[in-house]
C-alpha cells in the first residue's frame, strides 16, 4: 500500500535537518535526524569514506557550505517504515557537487537516518 502524502512531508521533513546542517555547517539538527549506529559511505576527493556517521559530522562542521551552496529533497519511496530519500547538493564549500542517499527508518514514531551513501560528482574531485 503506498504510504500517504502526510508521510511523504513526514520524510521530507525530517531529511531536512541534513540540508539544515550542510547548510549551517553545524552538524547538531543532523545528530538528532541519524542513530548513534548510522553508517557513512562515499567517495570524497577520491578517497573512500565509510563507517561511522561521525565522519559526516566532522566534515560538516569544519567546512563552510558557502553562498552558493544549494539542494534539492527528493522522496523517492516511503514503504510503511522504510523511506529512500535522495538529496542533491551543489557547491558544497564552493566547489563540491553530491548526490546523497538517505536511508531511513520509522523508529518509535519518528523517522530517523540509519544510513547514508554518497557519490562526489565526477568534475568536482580534486585530485
Amino acid at each position: 500500500m503506498r504510504a500517504s502524502i502526510e508521510e511523504y512531508q513526514a520524510v521530507e521533513k525530517a531529511a531536512q535537518k541534513f540540508v539544515q546542517s550542510v547548510a549551517e555547517g553545524n552538524s547538531q539538527p543532523a545528530r538528532e535526524l541519524f542513530i548513534d549506529e548510522a553508517v557513512l559511505f562515499g567517495f570524497l576527493d577520491g578517497q573512500l569514506e565509510h563507517g561511522s556517521i561521525e565522519q559526516f559530522y566532522r566534515n560538516v562542521d569544519t567546512v563552510t557550505a558557502g553562498e552558493q551552496f544549494k539542494a534539492r529533497i527528493d522522496v523517492i519511496d516511503v514503504e510503511e517504515t522504510l523511506a529512500v530519500v535522495r538529496i542533491l547538493e551543489e557547491k558544497w564549500g564552493g566547489r563540491i557537487d553530491f548526490t546523497d542517499y538517505l536511508l531511513m527508518m520509522k523508529i518509535e514514531g519518528q523517522w530517523r537516518c540509519v544510513a547514508k551513501a554518497y557519490n562526489q560528482n565526477s568534475n568536482t574531485i580534486q585530485k
